[in-house]
């Protein structure tokens, strides 16, 4: 039973297999927070603002 609990074969592919799933969740949360009307005005607004020669 020792032998069994001690087995760490897998373990990598398990932590990559999370690390993936937070990473796609993280990547949709983004993608919705910037394709949002208000986030987008103001990144156009910062955009602008750095790129005006006055």
């Amino acid at each position: 039973m020792r032998a069994v609990l001690a087995d760490e074969r897998g373990m990598s592919t398990v932590e990559y297999a999370i690390g993936t799933v937070a990473a796609a969740a993280f990547g949709a949360l983004l993608y919705t927070v910037v394709t949002g009307g208000e986030i987008t005005q103001a990144l156009t607004g910062i955009i602008e603002r750095a790129l005006s020669t006055r």
